[in-house]
């Protein structure tokens, strides 16, 4: 239940809170932890657009701290990359397949931004129409050059994602419906030790099979959720599969990897 004091709190909070909202701070606070035990570690901050702001960036500027952070395009920055998007048609429709083009520039926005800053650009044509993509980031030309600093630097924070909604989808790490923190970090604790042992398992099991790259879901749904006829004796456990089961062999193969690495 809460009380008058927190209903007042919740009326006079905003409606629409920013999603960088406390970010400064909390970055503040990691990477103080993490310096006094690694004082020489290098950080590298990575973010989709919610995150470009200008608090945030400048922090992290003045702090020794690198990002990589998506952003938000608007008119003036398409405007900037009409050629590549011009050419990344051309060879879209000669070839009937989506192409793209990089560009580096230096940008700074009308108001919002205190300094110039460096603009990955990614011009591309897909499905007949233009999908212009764009980062700022603090890392220098030198070290990595636009397409491999957004292909495999910035497009790796999606990849993560992915692993994040693999285990709160497939492992429904999301059903923290406890009534206390403690139950529902428990909760958690064991989504996550699901999900390490079934990318053990992925990983280790079933490394030469169709499932090497299966997700979570898949590896759940047709490995381990399926029926069988369980006997227990005083000496052993017999597991009965049924003769219909279509992933036999990968099942059998899963079993002899783990044993051997055993």
């Amino acid at each position: 239940m809460f009380c008058g004091r927190h209903l007042l709190a919740a009326k006079l909070r905003p409606a629409n809170i920013d999603a960088s909202a406390g970010s400064v701070e909390e970055m503040a606070r990691i990477a103080t932890r993490i310096r006094a035990r690694w004082p020489r570690v290098r950080i590298l901050l990575r973010a989709d657009s919610g995150f470009a702001r200008e608090g945030l960036m400048a922090w992290c500027e003045n702090n020794g701290v690198d990002f990589v952070f998506g952003l938000a395009k608007n008119s003036r920055l398409v405007e900037e990359i009409q050629a590549e998007l011009a050419a990344a048609q051309e060879h879209s429709q000669k070839t009937k397949k989506p192409a793209r083009r990089f560009k580096d520039f230096a940008w700074r926005t009308r108001r919002s931004w205190s300094r110039e800053r460096r603009v990955v650009a990614k011009a591309e044509w897909t499905g007949g129409e233009a999908n212009p993509r764009f980062v700022v980031t603090s890392l220098a030309r030198e070290e990595h050059e636009a397409r491999h600093l957004y292909k495999k630097l910035y497009c790796a924070r999606g990849e993560m994602e992915n692993r994040i909604k693999e285990c709160q989808l497939d492992l429904y790490a999301d059903r923290t419906s406890a009534q206390t923190m403690c139950g529902n970090q428990l909760r958690l604790w064991f989504a996550s030790m699901a999900y390490v042992l079934i990318c053990a398992l992925r990983r280790v099991g079933l490394k030469h099979t169709q499932f090497a790259r299966a997700s979570c879901g898949t590896i759940r749904l047709k490995l381990l959720k399926i029926g069988a006829l369980v006997r227990t004796s005083v000496r052993r456990i017999k597991l009965a599969m049924p003769s219909a089961f279509p992933y036999q062999a990968e099942y059998r193969a899963a079993h002899a990897a783990l044993a051997a690495a055993h």
